[in-house]
């Protein structure tokens, strides 16, 4: 990857499961811990309230290639991606960021940055009632809960892969101001 030598500082990965309370563990901490998020790059049509550079930056079919990408996906024909100027950005505003990936993006990032710049943290559920609950009260339809969950996508990220024993943090979510907490410890172990 290009310009990897420019990276500096602590990237912590966030993943696992749908309704694992990922995003929410990453609002934790941008708003409370300082840390930086890294925008990703989307093609879907930017929605209600969200602003470019912010939420996404919002890219079109043509524009979307013109980033050097870490990792990329194609859901419902768009695009999403995380690109290494996305990351370079974060990291340079701040010495910390944070970015939530499935599993297999990862696993492309720990192919393809310095070990000693990522910490992983997968978040496990509790139960599945617990994890359909969440995303029942997140509004998603029981229908597209079911489906989302069918996925091949979402059994890949219910477990924690082999390749990721080592290298992950796991952090069950049961309760949030335990995973807070928990959070909050690991962040200072890590960055002590």
């Amino acid at each position: 990857m290009i310009f990897l030598e420019t990276l500096d500082g602590n990237l912590f990965i966030i993943c696992g499961a749908p309704g694992s309370g990922k995003t929410t563990a990453q609002a934790y901490l941008t708003e409370n811990l300082g840390f930086t998020k890294v925008v990703t790059h989307t093609t879907r049509p930017k929605r209600q309230g969200e602003r470019d550079g912010k939420d996404y930056y919002f890219e079109t079919q043509e524009t979307f290639f013109d980033n050097h990408y870490l990792e990329y996906v194609t859901y419902d024909d768009n695009y999403y991606g995380s690109s290494f100027e996305g990351l370079k950005r974060a990291l340079k505003h701040d010495k910390r960021a944070v970015i939530v990936l499935d599993t297999k993006g990862v696993l492309t990032y720990l192919d393809k940055l310095p070990a000693e710049l990522l910490t992983v943290i997968f978040l496990e559920l509790p139960s599945t009632a617990v994890q359909v609950e969440r995303l029942h009260a997140r509004g998603d339809k029981k229908a597209r809960i079911e489906q989302r969950l069918a996925s091949k996508e979402a059994k890949r990220d219910a477990e924690l892969p082999a390749a990721l024993r080592a290298k992950a943090h796991v952090l069950q979510n049961a309760e949030l101001q335990q995973t807070y907490a928990k959070l909050e410890q690991l962040v200072a172990d890590i960055l002590s």
